[in-house]
C-alpha cells in the first residue's frame, strides 16, 4: 500500500500576543547570535537561491531556498546552534557577556587556561554531532558523540575526523539522548542537545537562538530582493528546535502579519503532527525505531520549547513519507533551466517535495485554498543539509530509490 501525505490544520493557533512568548527569539536576541557567528574567520551568509522558473511553473510569486549546505564548510546548518550554545556556556563560566567573547578570544590560550579541559557530549544523527565536534576542536576542548542505531557510517567518519570520540549505539535517538544525559551526569560532562526536558532548558534555548542566524540572514536576503517578508515558510521538524526557532523569530518580528508556517515531519517520527491531532495543547511522543531516510528528523519526542511556539503560531502540520523527501532532492538537484542547482540531503529536501505536492496534487486543493497559496505567494524554504551521506544521495538522485511515481 502506498504512503500518502497526511496533513492537519492547526485549530489551536492563537492570535499573536495570546500565545506563548517569542521574546527569546526576537530580532535582538538573534542578532546576538549572528554577531557572534560573524566573528568566525570562515563566516559567510549562506546563499538564498531564487527558483524563479520553478515558481513560474507552479504558478506562485516566488520560491526561495536558504541553502545551508554551504555553512562553515560542514554541509549543514547545525553548527550554528552548537557553536552558539557552547560559546554561551563558556561565557557563563567566565562570567562574561557573549558580546565580549568573539571567536578569536574564545580560541585564545588565555581563555583555554582559565577554563581547563571540558568535555561536551551529544546524541546526533550526524549533522549536529559534527558541528559540536568541529566547535570543540576549534576551542581546544573535547567532544563525545553518540549516534542512534542505523546511523550513517560516513557521517560517523566525518565526526571522528573532527577529533571527537564517536560511536553508534544500539538504540533509537530518544533513548540515546537519555543514555547520553545519564553518562554526562556521571562523568561531569556538558550535554549539548537541542531537545529539552525538566531541568535542562538553558542550553537548548541557546541552540535555538543560534539557529536564528539562518532566519535573520534569509530575511535580509529577501529584503535585498525587494521582498518585505515571505508570505509562507516551509520548515522541517525533528524535535522541533529548528522549526520553533524559525517560527519564533518570524512571529516576533512580524506579529500578526507573520508568514503562514507549514511544518514537515517524517511520517515515521511525526510527534508534532500527533500532538496537534490530540488537540489538547500537550505534546505527544512517538516510539520505535523510526526507520526513515530523513535521519535528521527521526526524533520521537518534541522539544517543549519548540512545541509551544509551533502549537501557537503555525498553520499546518504535515506527516510526509520518504518519497516526498526523495522528490524534493531530485527536483533541487536537477532544476529547471535557468534555476540554480541545490544539492540537498533527505532531511533538507522534504519541504521542497511537500511544496510540490501541495501545489500540484488535485487532492490538495483544500489545503492550497486554506493557506492562500497562489500567484502572490512568496515562499521561503530552508535546505538544512547537503549530501551529508553521498552514497545515499546518489542512490536516490541517480538510481531512483523511493520514486514518487509509486506513491
Amino acid at each position: 500500500m502506498s504512503e500518502k501525505i497526511l496533513w492537519t490544520e492547526n485549530k489551536m493557533v492563537k492570535k499573536y500576543g495570546e500565545g506563548v512568548s517569542t521574546v527569546l527569539f526576537s530580532a535582538a536576541e538573534v542578532e546576538k547570535a549572528k554577531s557572534f557567528h560573524q566573528t568566525f574567520p570562515s563566516y559567510e551568509p549562506t546563499p538564498l537561491q531564487n527558483l524563479s522558473h520553478l515558481a513560474e511553473k507552479l504558478k506562485v510569486g516566488g520560491i526561495y531556498v536558504k541553502d545551508e549546505s554551504y555553512r562553515f564548510g560542514l554541509n549543514a546548518f547545525k553548527a550554528l546552534g552548537g557553536s552558539y550554545a557552547i560559546a554561551r556556556y563558556l561565557a557563563q563560566r567566565l562570567h562574561r557577556d557573549i558580546s565580549e567573547l568573539p571567536y578569536a578570544l574564545l580560541t585564545s590560550q588565555e581563555v583555554r587556561e582559565k577554563l581547563g579541559e571540558i568535555t561536551f557530549v551529544t546524541t546526533t544523527d550526524g549533522n549536529h554531532g559534527r558541528g559540536i565536534a568541529w566547535t570543540a576542536r576549534q576551542l581546544h576542548q573535547k567532544a563525545v558523540v553518540y549516534m542512534p542505531k542505523g546511523s550513517s557510517t560516513y557521517r560517523l567518519a566525518k565526526i571522528r575526523a573532527e577529533g571527537a570520540e564517536a560511536s553508534i549505539v544500539d538504540m533509537n535517538y530518544d533513548d540515546a539522548v537519555r543514555m547520553t544525559a545519564a553518562e554526562a551526569e556521571e562523568k561531569g560532562w556538558v550535554v549539548v542537545q537541542d531537545t529539552a526536558w525538566e531541568g535542562y532548558v538553558e542550553i537548548p534555548t541557546w541552540i535555538m537562538q543560534g539557529y536564528g542566524t539562518m532566519s535573520a540572514e534569509a530575511l535580509e536576503e529577501l529584503n535585498r530582493l525587494g521582498i518585505k517578508k515571505p508570505t509562507h515558510i516551509f520548515v522541517q521538524a525533528g524535535v522541533g528546535a529548528l522549526a520553533g526557532s524559525v517560527q519564533g523569530y518570524f512571529a516576533s518580528v512580524f506579529g500578526e502579519e507573520r508568514p503562514k508556517t507549514i511544518i514537515a515531519e517524517s511520517n515515521k517520527a511525526a510527534c508534532l503532527f500527533k500532538s496537534v491531532l490530540a488537540n489538547d495543547g500537550m505534546p505527544r511522543n512517538v516510539g520505535g525505531e523510526m526507520q526513515t531516510i530523513m535521519a535528521g528528523l527521526a526524533c520521537g519526542e518534541p522539544n517543549p520549547i519548540g512545541w509551544n511556539i509551533l502549537r501557537d503560531y503555525s498553520q499546518l502540520f504535515c506527516s510526509c513519507p520518504d518519497w516526498i523527501a526523495a522528490r524534493g532532492m531530485r527536483t533541487l538537484g536537477n532544476p529547471l533551466k535557468g534555476d540554480p542547482r541545490v544539492i540537498s540531503g533527505e532531511s533538507g529536501a522534504v519541504t521542497t517535495g511537500l511544496l510540490l505536492s501541495l501545489l500540484e496534487d488535485k487532492n490538495m486543493s483544500e489545503v492550497r485554498e486554506s493557506l492562500g497559496l497562489d500567484e502572490n505567494s512568496q515562499i521561503l524554504i530552508f535546505n538544512t543539509e547537503g549530501d551529508t551521506d553521498p552514497e545515499k544521495y546518489r542512490s536516490i538522485v541517480w538510481d531512483g530509490e523511493f520514486p514518487s511515481a509509486a506513491r
